[in-house]
């Protein structure tokens, strides 16, 4: 093999790695737009997190509010609805989950599930987790929680599913107090 046929090979190979790279940057340049147009527009930012005043909420009740699209509950309980979720042991879940963003993988005690360390505030998205209902509150149900009159799904004080063809507990938002009256969802 003379030296002009190892440089003939040596500029082939560089022109298949330069038109391949060409190529790419081509395709990503040409993808990229299509992609982008995916991202969540301004107005969908603007409500990825809400602030919601709580003040007047009084113990034993709950406010509904729209959030991306869903309801989402915040109760504060009473002593008795925390607890009645306190005493429930893991064993008697159906779902063992938390499903609770702020603990990812967290087991579902009820301490696992509220807002406080007290338990005084539960905040859940108000969806059935077999169809997709709205369960009705304020002590509903076999568990003094939410039932779902769709199917008859029942969970208990802490949103957990007791009984019933949902597969697991109403998930928790991420959620947190911005100050002593308010909490911010997202």
């Amino acid at each position: 093999m003379s030296h002009a046929e190892d440089n003939e090979g040596t500029r082939r190979d560089f022109l298949y790695v330069a038109t391949a790279a060409t190529g790419a940057v081509a395709t990503g340049a040409a993808v990229w737009p299509l992609v982008d147009q995916m991202n969540p527009s301004a107005d969908v930012l603007a409500v990825s997190s809400i602030e919601v005043p709580v003040g007047d909420v009084e113990v034993g009740t709950q406010l509904t509010v729209k959030w991306r699209g869903k309801p989402v509950f915040i109760r504060r309980r009473t002593k008795k609805e925390i607890e009645e979720g306190r005493a429930v042991k893991l064993s008697d879940l159906v779902d063992p989950n938390a499903e609770n963003e702020n603990h990812p993988g967290a087991k579902a005690t009820d301490q696992n599930r509220t807002l406080d360390k007290e338990g005084e505030w539960l905040v859940m998205i108000g969806i059935c987790t077999h169809l997709g209902c709205v369960p009705l509150g304020n002590n509903a149900g076999d568990y003094d929680g939410w039932f779902c009159p769709c199917h008859g799904s029942h969970y208990d004080t802490a949103g957990r599913i007791r009984k019933g063809p949902a597969p697991r507990n109403l998930e928790i938002p991420v959620n947190k107090f911005v100050d002593a009256t308010t909490i911010k969802l997202g």
